[in-house]
């Protein structure tokens, strides 16, 4: 019975183009101003570690002190608090990581230095984050030291400084330091870019900055301490909880600049880590150097939850696109009542012949359905098209808008769902219009 339901819409539709191309145009415009906004939002809401996201969590304390006191867990931590839980080695891997400016350039190359961010980590950042690597790898446990003098590089900084060429073994200057590289990235881009949240928000402002590139040097937290003796530049003065912090080394400053991140493979390690958390708060208030024990330990996404870390007008867009379709559904049911209304006389030959109610209504769903998938794929390609307009703005996020293959079906689905639903009241009024009156309309 669908192929025969399915012949009879074709040829409705060939029978009444215009109403036809008017309510497949009405809906392809709702769905691909609704799936360019779901589907940008989709890639910024996404997993930025897949397949070792749910092992990761970022643990937090809460060591102000008075007069900044805050009232729940900082993003960061001070130097002590986070050594300490570092140095305890209580999960599977843990690392450390704080962000800085700092000028770079090639010793004898006679080009200016650039100015790019450098890291601060542990070794254990590059296989918690399944970073890849072109060549070279991490530094060794061992090089942890302050005179160690080690970083790895991304694949854009070793294709600048070196044209793309294996730099394993090179020098780099890093303000008045000389350091050697060990290992160079390839191409990496966690979006959003996750363990420095806290930083890229107030150092710019804006959600947007959690979509830039990632940093272009990594190094020993101990090594970055002495390079930039004792001072990091960009941490954010308000995370300083003592005004007489200006000038103290970052070692001992009251000031919270470094995040923890943990990898903790099972329930049991999650629950056990979190007891040994609060322990710790609680030992450090009892020592006077904190005031509260609270403390909170999310998983990866829980923490990108929390961070709200999809832009604001990216949301307010979906939101108003959904409310497009809305508007665009509302007008395909009004066209959909008045086309199958107009064809009372043939829908009363059908049921004087014996069909039945449900089998007018499945008819007239039948020619809804047709209609949403021709809908899908006009909006399917405006969804490309605005895409590509996404791609064209000045935002650190557009080179991330594509159509990935959950989208693509998301677009048929949602075009025929929404179809079908818009034709539900239109195809219920014809199936319940009184056979005589039908007749009557011939």
């Amino acid at each position: 019975m669908f192929g025969y339901y399915l012949d009879l819409a074709l040829r409705s539709l060939r029978r009444s183009k215009t109403l036809a191309t008017m309510m497949v145009m009405a809906l392809a415009v709702g769905i691909g101003a609704s799936m360019t906004t779901l589907t940008v939002a989709h890639l910024l809401s996404g997993d930025p570690v897949p397949g070792h996201s749910a092992t990761l969590y970022h643990p937090q304390l809460n060591p102000t002190m008075p007069p900044r006191l805050v009232h729940e867990p900082t993003s960061a931590m001070d130097y002590r608090s986070a050594m300490d839980l570092w140095s305890a080695h209580r999960a599977d891997r843990q690392t450390l990581v704080a962000s800085s400016p700092v000028k770079v350039r090639v010793e004898g190359s006679g080009e200016p230095p650039l100015p790019r961010q450098v890291l601060l980590t542990t070794s254990d950042f590059f296989p918690m984050f399944d970073v890849p690597f072109r060549y070279g790898g991490p530094w060794a446990p061992t090089d942890e030291g302050p005179h160690a003098r080690v970083v790895v590089i991304s694949s854009t900084l070793n294709e600048q400084l070196f044209g793309g060429a294996n730099s394993v073994g090179r020098s780099l200057r890093l303000r008045d330091s000389d350091v050697r590289i060990v290992g160079v990235m390839a191409p990496w881009r966690p979006a959003p870019r996750f363990y420095d949240i806290w930083q890229g928000r107030y150092r710019h402002g804006n959600t947007e900055s959690f979509y830039n590139d990632p940093e272009d040097i990594y190094t020993p937290v101990a090594t970055g301490l002495d390079i930039f003796a004792g001072q990091v530049p960009g941490v954010p003065v308000h995370f300083c909880w003592d005004m007489g912090a200006d000038g103290k080394s970052m070692q001992t400053a009251p000031c919270a600049w470094l995040s923890l991140w943990v990898q903790l493979s099972s329930p049991a390690k999650v629950h056990n880590y979190a007891e040994f958390l609060k322990g710790y708060a609680q030992q450090q208030k009892r020592l006077g150097r904190y005031t509260s024990d609270q403390t909170r330990l999310q998983s990866l996404m829980q923490w990108l939850e929390w961070n709200r870390v999809v832009p604001g007008t990216v949301r307010m867009q979906a939101w108003m696109a959904q409310a497009f379709l809305l508007i665009c559904l509302v007008n395909t049911v009004g066209l959909l009542l008045t086309r199958f209304l107009r064809r009372s006389g043939e829908i009363g030959v059908r049921r004087a012949m014996g069909a039945s109610r449900r089998a007018v209504f499945t008819q007239c769903l039948v020619e809804a359905g047709l209609i949403g998938l021709l809908g899908g794929v006009g909006g399917w390609l405006l969804t490309l098209l605005g895409l590509w307009m996404v791609r064209q703005q000045p935002v650190a996020y557009a080179d991330l808008a594509h159509l990935d293959l959950p989208m693509f079906f998301g677009t048929f689905a949602m075009s025929l769902a929404a179809s079908l639903l818009a034709g539900v009241l239109p195809a219920l009024r014809a199936s319940r219009v009184p056979i005589g009156f039908q007749l009557k309309t011939l």
